[in-house]
């Protein structure tokens, strides 16, 4: 598959290169971050290793063999030290990637304490090292915890996020005015991994069927390999994101699945935020510290998938109608629609209360100090459909207790024709 987008993150590794010293890049697996690193020093005869599961002489000796051809010394270096000491040696600047750091900082606590030192007095000025790793919780673990040896060494944390709609039609040669190819968006989310298994003439319930239902199917084992990644253990995790994605968004409802009390489950909701594998969602301008009115949702739309469609039908998937399947598809589909919709408005959010949800709310970027409300609807819609639902709208704001305070509204109807936009 060609590679496309990154044009920001790959700027900010030449911008990195120029000023040397520590680079820590960090995003979810199958999100692209090896590719674009290799990609990015092959023109600069960087160095590159990815680093193994292994007790740290193995590690450093796989390290030593990836990086040989490119070191001048006939030493082999059998610890971290003799390892960093032929770097501090190299006669010319080099740009190194260590690729799933995460790996080497467990099989060896002290490897963070000896780099920190490392790169205080010894790295060789403009040389530029790249740190690497998927798991979230562990990278912001070394990196972001003020108690950390690394803290503060780094000159940038680069998060390479998942790409976006557009880039997934441009890599996959679809056309992103379609629904249908919005729909196959929707089973792979901007995890460019999955896209080698699009194929743009087969439709969404054929996608879903060969990465989930089919025999051995490639995504079966996924949340349990990110949550492995993540340092997230026990049957407690995949217990909430079961709850969650069969409909349970409140905390109180999440404890009630699990058959447990509220309060057992705020270190692992907590854990599932840090691994971004959930997302808090707090009514539209309203924090954390002033309302418990919070919700849950799986974040990355694979993942959503997982639990919301094929956990629940995998034993009976293949004695469905096929008018059925389609419909399980088109209904999360419109799941992340609501989201991409989201996306499109700088700052928007959703927003509830006792007896009414509004889709989307958002300050209006043209209009001052208002903010634009809206219905999404994962259909295409008549322009009397349009006028019923604007009604409608303005009758539920009119019972929102944010009408008080902001006046001034814009309301908007959106359809998947915003998908030509």
């Amino acid at each position: 598959m060609d590679f496309v987008n990154r044009e920001r993150e790959l700027a900010e590794l030449g911008r990195a290169a120029r000023r040397g010293g520590l680079l820590v890049i960090f995003g979810r697996r199958r999100v692209g971050k090896t590719r674009l690193v290799r990609r990015w020093l092959e023109g600069r005869r960087g160095l590159y290793s990815q680093a193994i599961e292994a007790p740290p002489d193995l590690q450093v000796q796989q390290v030593f063999q990836d990086l040989r051809a490119g070191l001048e010394t006939a030493i082999v270096p059998k610890s971290w030290p003799e390892l960093l000491e032929i770097l501090s040696l190299q006669k010319r600047r080099w740009v190194l990637c260590l690729d799933e750091f995460p790996y080497l900082a467990a099989g060896d606590a002290t490897l963070p304490s000896r780099l920190q030192a490392w790169l205080d007095h010894s790295m060789p000025r403009g040389c530029l090292l790249i740190l690497s790793g998927s798991s979230t919780r562990m990278m912001h673990g070394l990196f972001l915890d003020r108690s950390a040896p690394l803290y503060g060494r780094a000159s940038k944390l680069l998060h390479i996020p998942p790409m976006d709609y557009a880039a997934f039609c441009r890599a996959c040669a679809l056309d992103r005015r379609d629904p249908g190819s919005f729909e196959k968006f929707a089973l792979v989310g901007g995890i460019p991994k999955y896209w080698e298994f699009v194929e743009p003439r087969r439709d969404a319930v054929a996608l879903a069927e060969s990465l989930y239902f089919d025999f051995a199917p490639y995504m079966e084992q996924e949340p349990q390999r990110i949550l492995r990644d993540e340092g997230v253990a026990g049957a407690g995790a995949p217990a909430v994101l079961e709850a969650v994605g069969r409909g349970a968004e409140r905390p109180s409802e999440i404890a009630a699945r699990l058959g447990t009390v509220q309060t057992n489950l705020s270190r692992l909701l907590e854990q599932l935020l840090d691994a971004s594998l959930l997302v808090r969602d707090l009514p539209y301008g309203e924090s954390s510290r002033s309302t418990k009115r919070v919700l849950y949702r799986i974040q990355d739309p694979t993942i959503r998938f997982w639990f919301r469609v094929y956990s629940p039908h995998r034993s009976r998937w293949a004695s469905l109608p096929l008018a059925d399947r389609r419909k399980l598809v088109h209904d999360h589909a419109s799941t992340v629609f609501e989201d991409y919709c989201r996306s499109r408005f700088p700052g928007a959010g959703r927003y509830w209360e006792a007896g009414l949800e509004l889709d989307l709310v958002a300050p209006d970027a043209g209009g001052g100090k208002g903010l634009v409300v809206a219905e999404v609807k994962w259909r295409r819609l008549s322009n009397r459909e349009r006028s019923g639902l604007l009604r409608e709208l303005g009758e539920k704001w009119s019972r929102s207790s944010l009408r008080a305070r902001h006046p001034k509204v814009r309301f908007e109807v959106l359809d998947d024709r915003i998908l030509g936009e």
